[in-house]
């Protein structure tokens, strides 16, 4: 694990076979108390084959903050799903999976959030290539080249 707490962004590097107990630590230890996760990102690396899931954390009793990023192989995006031990996850899960196809496992409802069912691809993969049309409607790609 590789840590950054010295930055503007402190954080620690999780392998994502370890991130649940990590998680679970973080909420639970009666020092830390990171109850609430604001949001999590999620990162294309083409050039290092991986993807990343940045989950910000929220101290609410004693106000620090603190940054855990899951990496995953980019070919084979599998992370453990954390939204039984922070809710809000649920939804960024999902957006995360919907744009970057990061699969969270034992995610209680991983499906698209923001594009249709049959969309093909993740757009937010640096080397995703827009569609001209979608359903026969012209996209904004193609409308203001």
């Amino acid at each position: 694990m590789a840590t950054d707490i010295a930055g503007k962004h402190p954080h620690a590097v999780v392998a994502p076979d370890a991130w649940r107990a990590a998680a679970e630590f973080l909420r639970d230890d009666p020092e830390l108390k990171f109850d609430y996760l604001r949001a999590v990102s999620g990162v294309d690396y083409p050039k290092e084959s991986k993807l990343v899931s940045v989950y910000d954390l929220i101290s609410t009793a004693y106000r620090h903050t603190f940054a855990v990023k899951v990496e995953t192989p980019r070919e084979n995006p599998h992370i453990p799903s954390v939204a039984g031990v922070w809710p809000t996850a649920e939804w960024h899960e999902r957006e995360a999976y919907d744009l970057l196809g990061i699969v969270y496992d034992g995610h209680p409802n991983l499906t698209r959030i923001l594009l249709p069912e049959d969309w093909q691809g993740h757009p937010l993969r640096k080397d995703y290539v827009f569609p001209k049309e979608y359903n026969g409607i012209p996209c904004a790609s193609t409308v203001n080249p």
